[in-house]
């Protein structure tokens, strides 16, 4: 009888030793944004009246300010070419403030705590929500321009020109998407998150969108010109209808540049924070 044998005669057998814990793999390439994404996407196709509100608000804004005031403001009837780059702008900002509330959302509803216990990358999170916001305002975008032309929006630009603004526009959005994103994280609930963003839905109405800078008080003037918003409208309105570019076009892209850097180290930052505490 062996030692092995008279140990088992005495305690019973001994448990079969415990098999190795399965490794946690983390999804190849990107699959896991690509499933956030399209997760984001079911949401904002689901969520309709937000949809619905992000493509009439700045169409109704357009058709009020051309329609209405538009007469006062040029009486030559081409105020619809100079309000336009204006409100593509705010069309991006109001479908983009529908970010900070679905990352709130996440961040109070327990659906965090499932993500961190899956081998996935705590960013993919937020690159759902964002690129699903970039890909929905564009095609809020679309419609607007589109209601615009029916309106009588004449712009001049060449295919160039058209590309390099819609690249503009969605490199816009990015930034105040990643800003809303980040704004998400900050608030301690969704109705928090919305009360915030409202200052960045603002700008636009201190900028060149509805006016010409220098019809405004030396000291809004100021604010006005050197605001991030006017760069971006200046160049967008410059590659649609052909005025003056000068340095807008850098500047827009700079700031838009730097608004990404910060969302993302803010974001990051304040993501990993509050998934710490939960």
């Amino acid at each position: 009888m062996t030692m092995s044998t008279l140990i088992d005669a005495v305690t019973g057998p001994s448990a079969p030793a415990p098999a190795p814990p399965a490794l946690r793999m983390r999804p190849r390439g990107l699959t896991a944004e690509a499933v956030l994404i399209r997760r984001s996407i079911t949401h904002s196709l689901r969520d309709t009246e937000a949809l619905l509100m992000a493509v009439l608000l700045p169409t109704l804004l357009m058709l009020l300010f051309t329609f209405v005031f538009g007469g006062a403001l040029d009486p030559s009837g081409g105020y619809v070419d100079y309000v336009v780059p204006g409100i593509i702008l705010l069309c991006a900002g109001f479908g983009a403030s529908s970010t900070a509330l679905y990352v709130a959302r996440d961040m109070t509803t327990g659906i965090i705590d499932r993500f961190r216990t899956m081998p996935m990358r705590a960013s993919a999170v937020l690159t759902g929500h964002v690129v699903a916001s970039v890909l929905r305002n564009l095609f809020a975008t679309g419609v607007v321009i589109g209601v615009a032309l029916l309106v009588g929006f004449r712009p001049t630009a060449t295919p160039a020109e058209w590309l390099a603004a819609v690249a503009l526009i969605a490199l816009y959005i990015l930034a105040i998407t990643s800003l809303f994103a980040a704004i998400g994280l900050a608030a301690s609930s969704p109705d928090a998150a919305n009360a915030y963003g409202f200052i960045l839905l603002f700008l636009p109405y201190l900028s060149s969108a509805f006016v010409p800078v220098d019809t405004l008080p030396d000291w809004l003037a100021w604010f006005a010109e050197h605001q991030p918003i006017t760069p971006v409208i200046e160049a967008i309105r410059s590659l649609l209808t052909g005025t003056l570019m000068g340095d807008a076009a850098w500047w827009a892209v700079g700031w838009c540049v730097l608004f990404v850097a910060i969302a993302a180290v803010w974001g990051g930052r304040l993501f990993r924070r509050r998934a710490r505490r939960r």
